[in-house]
């Protein structure tokens, strides 16, 4: 009986061994096989060849990032699905809004990321176009939202997925004001005529610095290079230094500039 039952573990034993090794020859040679030939084939297109994710984009916005990953890396793979194979909104108004809200640029965050650059540098739109009546007014106001969707309510409704256009066309249906945070603010002590200024040629850049070249508006450091760009404070003697340069005949009275 004992005999019996030791042949019959022996045989249990050398059949589970044989089914172990030949289970590992099945799994080698399959391993071989899908490295040879490439299967199991990705159906849904999800991994590329490197085995890597295929970069799939969520909005237009995204599908310009894509793009443009993809000219510096052509070995990226990407997807654009049907509904973001867009030409709105443009990649440079996506980067514009991106930079424009910036957290980590000098400047305040604004409740919109609107970008001088964008509208100043890129479609050359004069300051005076948005900041209407400063050569005719001591003080420079801001754009009206009225204003602002003059233009945009002509936009292709695609430029919604920016999201400080969602905010401005809020503001429009709501008929509030867009509070914007103030950067250029001179002691209440202090009067400043912008109107004299505009009429004797003072270019806005000669103060605010090249605003057609920044995305997010900031106080620019005195460099006197290019642009005779005030110090962060706008201190008087800045303001002498400009008066007394080239002949100019400003005045230099107290009365002129403080209360």
């Amino acid at each position: 009986m004992s005999e019996e039952m030791s042949h019959t573990k022996t045989d249990e034993q050398t059949g589970r061994t044989g089914r172990l090794v030949a289970g590992f020859v099945t799994a080698l040679a399959a391993s071989a096989f899908a490295f040879w030939t490439g299967w199991p084939a990705d159906v849904d297109g999800a991994a590329n060849a490197a085995g890597g994710d295929v970069k799939v984009a969520n909005s237009v916005c995204e599908a310009h990032e894509l793009r443009a990953a993809k000219e510096d890396d052509p070995s990226l793979e990407i997807e654009i699905p049907a509904e973001f194979d867009k030409q709105w909104p443009s990649a440079s108004a996506c980067q514009s809004a991106v930079e424009a809200w910036d957290p980590t640029a000098p400047g305040p965050m604004q409740p919109i990321p609107f970008s001088h650059k964008h509208h100043a540098g890129q479609f050359k739109i004069d300051c005076l176009y948005c900041h209407t009546g400063t050569d005719e007014s001591q003080a420079a106001g801001v754009p009206s939202v009225e204003l602002c969707m003059g233009c945009h309510s002509q936009f292709p409704a695609e430029y919604d997925q920016i999201e400080g256009i969602r905010i401005l066309k809020e503001h429009w249906a709501q008929k509030k004001p867009i509070e914007w945070v103030q950067i250029h603010r001179l002691p209440e002590h202090v009067q400043f005529r912008h109107n004299r200024h505009i009429k004797a040629g003072v270019a806005c850049q000669t103060c605010h610095g090249p605003v057609e070249q920044i995305d997010k508006l900031n106080l620019v450091p005195d460099s006197h290079i290019g642009y005779l760009v005030p110090v962060a404070k706008l201190e008087m003697g800045w303001c002498i230094n400009c008066h007394r340069q080239n002949n100019q005949q400003a005045s230099q009275d107290c009365l002129k500039c403080h209360y």
